[in-house]
């Protein structure tokens, strides 16, 4: 792993052979964690490069942003590459399942869903009201045979 105690990021890069793809991807190879992004030690502590690559050229990352890789290259520290984001904007970024299923605004059968809110300002779930509703009535009939 790669040591290099105040030693600013900008330097570092300037100094070793950092490869530059035709995207403009500059890669961090010299020490990569096991999810495939790089990592540098400053002041005797591990840092994430992409993270200090983007407070060396464009500043401080405000509390509770995450930087998103808009090349979607985890070893990339080109800070034209980086931008600060919330963790659900990077989540709706991401090619995942998860973001698949939160950009979702309607349920399968097209109606839209209802949000159901916490007094904190999150969601907690959404369901379809309409979808449940009809669920619930189904039951109720098979249960008590009632129409």
């Amino acid at each position: 792993m790669a040591h290099w105690a105040n030693t600013d990021l900008r330097k570092v890069i300037e100094e070793r052979s950092i490869p530059v793809t035709e995207s403009g991807c500059w890669l961090w190879l010299l020490s990569v964690n096991h999810g495939g992004y790089g990592r540098v030690w400053i002041k005797g502590a591990p840092k994430q490069a992409h993270r200090v690559a983007y407070e060396a050229w464009k500043g401080k990352i405000g509390d509770g942003l995450q930087i998103d890789h808009l090349c979607k290259v985890r070893c990339c520290v080109n800070p034209a590459h980086l931008e600060a984001v919330t963790p659900r904007e990077n989540l709706m970024r991401s090619p995942t399942l998860q973001a698949e299923n939160v950009a979702k605004l309607t349920c399968p059968n097209g109606h839209e869903y209802d949000f159901i809110q916490l007094s904190d300002g999150r969601f907690r779930q959404r369901k379809c009201l309409i979808c449940r509703r009809d669920a619930w009535r189904r039951y109720y009939y098979k249960r008590w045979g009632k129409a």
